[in-house]
């Protein structure tokens, strides 16, 4: 049922259009990979200083609510982009064991990133104790995960 699913959505208009044109995909994966720098850059700035490094005369809550724009809409772009990029190829995707390691590990990412990190963070004063840095080293583990299997994606059949 899954597969019926994929196919669909690799046989879209949407989905064909991307695959068949010669710049589009590359295009869209350029801004997808621009979109990965800024969500690693707003990510890495808040876990590096959850973990105790650098930036470390400015507090953690005011540090995560500047970069919470940036991270929002970094994840907006690659939530776009990435749908594009799914649909041009999807049925390579259901056959691709990185895509399943990702779509495994984003759900968790976010979730961890909206709720715990989120709560750390908004409560964060000058210190960084025990519990930041396993909240920082946590986010920067899933959201390397995400990453990782994202490219890799890309690089395997």
């Amino acid at each position: 049922m899954l597969l019926s699913f994929f196919e669909w959505c690799d046989a879209t208009a949407l989905g064909a259009g991307v695959r068949n044109s010669m710049w589009l995909f590359p295009a869209i994966e350029a801004i997808h990979l621009l979109g990965l720098c800024v969500l690693g850059g707003s990510l890495l700035v808040v876990d590096l200083r959850l973990l105790g490094v650098g930036l470390k005369r400015q507090t953690i809550s005011e540090l995560a609510d500047q970069a919470g724009r940036w991270l929002a809409g970094a994840i907006v772009v690659m939530a776009v982009t990435g749908i594009l990029l799914f649909l041009s190829e999807a049925v390579k995707c259901y056959y691709n064991q990185s895509f399943w390691v990702k779509m495994t590990t984003l759900p968790i990412a976010l979730l961890f990133t909206f709720t715990v990190r989120s709560r750390i963070t908004h409560t964060g004063g000058i210190d960084t104790s025990v519990r930041t840095r396993l909240v920082g080293a946590t986010s920067i583990a899933l959201w390397f995960t995400v990453a990782a299997a994202g490219r890799w994606i890309g690089f395997s059949s």
